[in-house]
């Protein structure tokens, strides 16, 4: 069993030269404890300040500071519970697994390591947290890989089936963004009812004319929730099962009513549709996508169910009242 010890700040009091009066510098203080784990003010503030200057470059409309900071935090709760796992499970990301990743983010951006390190070091970040972060990543996509993947399988007539579908629909991929209203494991009829009520509450909001993503930053359950509720661009035949009547019979930029699932209500938006690759695939290239897709789709069910036997205190709301 892990043993962590977490050390207040030292309270500093600085004695002015004018008068007996002393200045109290502020503790660090907890906002969430995670089974053993703290989560510090100091540590949400950074993280915020990442969300919101990725908010502003994507050009999505900034929510409230107390919506931002409690979506932020929903999200570091989660990794510190999948980095916990990582630890039980002796998982470990190497340095070359680590090196590369550090120069894929850098081409991503055209850059090479060094003009990456001087472009975060004017974004007021450094090369060695970022490459921290990425460690973490790494971890955590290990962690839902290896749990998530050994609950799906896939038969013979999926493959079959998809090469079907693809046959008929391999020129069509779809651009999606969802809400979701989460729901407790083994909710009561009550907690349903709730969160149906939300998402047609969101949904009414929607069509009103609010804006989509900054509705996702601002309420959305779903991981996806600070880039807008983005789920990128899925062909026909991959796009989340839960999704696949909808989506064909949306318009460009309409928004579906809730969708039940058991994660929750899940209100979808398609953005936008294009041709697909077309390509063939072989059996086993369809096995893979097919696996790919049914780990999308466990994966939002796996969070709430870790979130949910975890010990977390959040004391945010308490902070803020």
């Amino acid at each position: 069993m892990r043993l962590r010890m977490w050390i207040p700040l030292a309270l500093v009091m600085l004695l002015s030269p004018l008068s007996a009066m002393a200045e109290v510098v502020p503790l660090d203080r907890i906002v969430a404890v995670v089974n053993d784990d703290a989560i510090m003010q100091s540590q949400l503030r950074s993280r915020v300040t990442q969300a919101r200057g990725q908010l502003q470059s994507n050009d999505i409309a900034m929510p409230s500071e107390a919506a931002l900071q409690r979506q932020v935090l929903d999200r570091m709760i989660v990794e510190q519970i999948e980095l916990q796992m990582a630890e039980d499970a002796n998982l470990s990301v190497d340095e070359t697994q680590l090196n590369t990743a550090m120069r894929g983010i850098a081409q991503g951006n055209g850059l090479d390591l060094d003009q990456f390190a001087d472009r975060l070091e004017q974004q007021g970040q450094t090369l060695a947290e970022v490459r921290e972060q990425v460690r973490r990543e790494l971890l955590i996509r290990q962690v839902q890989q290896s749990q998530v993947a050994s609950r799906v399988t896939v038969s013979d007539r999926e493959v079959d089936r998809f090469l079907e579908q693809r046959s008929e629909n391999s020129d069509v991929a779809y651009h999606l963004a969802q809400i979701l209203v989460a729901v407790p494991q083994s909710p009561t009829p009550e907690q349903v009812t709730q969160a149906q009520a939300e998402a047609q509450d969101l949904y009414r909001q929607l069509q009103q004319g609010a804006d989509f993503q900054q509705l996702a930053v601002a309420e959305s359950d779903g991981a996806q929730a600070l880039q807008g509720g983005d789920l990128g661009w899925r062909p026909a035949t991959q796009i989340p099962t839960i999704f696949a009547d909808v989506i064909p019979a949306l318009a460009d930029g309409e928004v579906s009513e809730p969708i039940r699932s058991p994660s929750g209500f899940h209100l979808v938006q398609r953005l936008g549709t294009r041709g697909g690759d077309g390509g063939q695939l072989t059996r086993e290239q369809a096995s893979q996508a097919i696996f790919q897709r049914k780990v999308s789709d466990e994966l939002e069910a796996w969070t709430q169910e870790i979130r949910a036997s975890a010990y977390v205190d959040n004391r945010l709301d308490d902070d803020n009242g």
